[in-house]
């Protein structure tokens, strides 16, 4: 029996509501704000936040939630979950259907279950610790391409790219010389599945928080893929350099990234 199952569920029954009702509010007029020089923030993702929240403390009440957009209950219980109500924000608002809902939940500091639902495709990501990793029902396994030179990734870029010089567009010309594709989609949680979902062959990034990757990193692992800092090293949700990918092309990426940063630094 999976010791989480039922926390998983609760989990999704949160990521549809939000999800029907970001399906509802797509194209719609909206109110946008900036967080910073392009960090957007609507009211959908506000209110998707709150329908979420809602829904796991109706259930969990003692539970603590960490999520992107709002002042949420912290508490002494182990068990966090670890919420963007709607990643792939700056897609949203410009009506670019590829956006989703993730959730995490954190035990003990493990993640142990992870939700991520893209509502326009119907595409519903969920695993557990020693579970697996699921795409409606079906099982994921990470893709089997190597070397490098055979390969496509994804990435992103940081919101303060045009005026921080660490911005990631090193790493991009690197990569994009080496592997066969790069793909910049905007919602890193969805990258993050698209490994799981052996698409994507591999992932980095910098400067993302713990709620855009928490739910993708249990994901990859689950479907039996890697998960580390830029350097191969061990990986928190609260590092600010993730590189995932299918294991076999880990180490060819992790000296990729090495050497950019030697360069750099020279």
């Amino acid at each position: 029996m999976n010791t989480w199952n039922d926390h998983l569920q609760v989990a999704i029954e949160a990521a549809r509501l939000a999800g029907s009702y970001q399906r509802h509010r797509f194209t719609s007029p909206l109110s946008i704000e900036l967080k910073g020089d392009k960090d957007l923030v609507t009211e959908v993702d506000r209110e998707s936040e709150r329908l979420i929240v809602q829904q796991l403390l109706n259930r969990f009440p003692d539970h603590s939630i960490l999520a992107e957009e709002g002042s949420c209950p912290h508490s002494e219980s182990p068990h966090c979950w670890i919420i963007d109500p709607l990643d792939g924000t700056t897609n949203f608002a410009h009506g670019f259907p590829w956006f989703c809902v993730s959730i995490a939940l954190e035990a003990d500091g493990e993640l142990v279950a992870g939700v991520i639902l893209n509502p326009i495709h119907d595409e519903l990501f969920t695993a557990t610790r020693g579970g697996g990793a699921f795409l409606n029902g079906r099982r994921l396994r990470v893709s089997e391409r190597s070397p490098l030179k055979d390969t496509l990734l994804g990435t992103g870029f940081p919101y303060d790219c045009a005026s921080d010089p660490v911005n990631n567009f090193d790493n991009f010309m690197a990569f994009q010389r080496a592997a066969r594709g790069i793909r910049r989609a905007g919602a890193a949680a969805l990258d993050l599945a698209s490994v799981a979902a052996g698409r994507l062959d591999g992932f980095w990034e910098l400067k993302l928080k713990p709620w855009d990757v928490a739910a993708g990193v249990l994901l990859v692992r689950e479907a039996g893929g890697m998960v580390s800092g830029f350097d191969g090293s061990e990986y928190s949700i609260f590092h600010n350099r993730i590189l995932a990918s299918n294991g076999l092309i880990h180490g060819e990426m992790a000296t990729m990234l090495e050497r950019v940063a030697s360069e750099e630094a020279a």
